[in-house]
């Protein structure tokens, strides 16, 4: 259950899925990490970043 730790703190109303008007931290990937070897995924740059649902960086 992905929604759990928003539910856990009693903020499900805020946070626990990407939809719209829900707050959202996630980084996106150029490549997908299940791809790619172990030893690789270090060497993975984040393409964009985004904290409480605003675009903090991006590449």
């Amino acid at each position: 259950m992905v929604e759990a730790g928003a539910y856990a703190s009693y903020e499900e109303h805020l946070k626990g899925r990407l939809t719209p008007g829900m707050l959202a931290d996630f980084i996106a990937l150029p490549t997908d990490p299940y791809r790619v070897e172990p030893a690789a995924l270090r060497d993975l740059t984040v393409a964009l970043t985004v904290v409480g649902g605003v675009v903090r960086r991006q590449r």
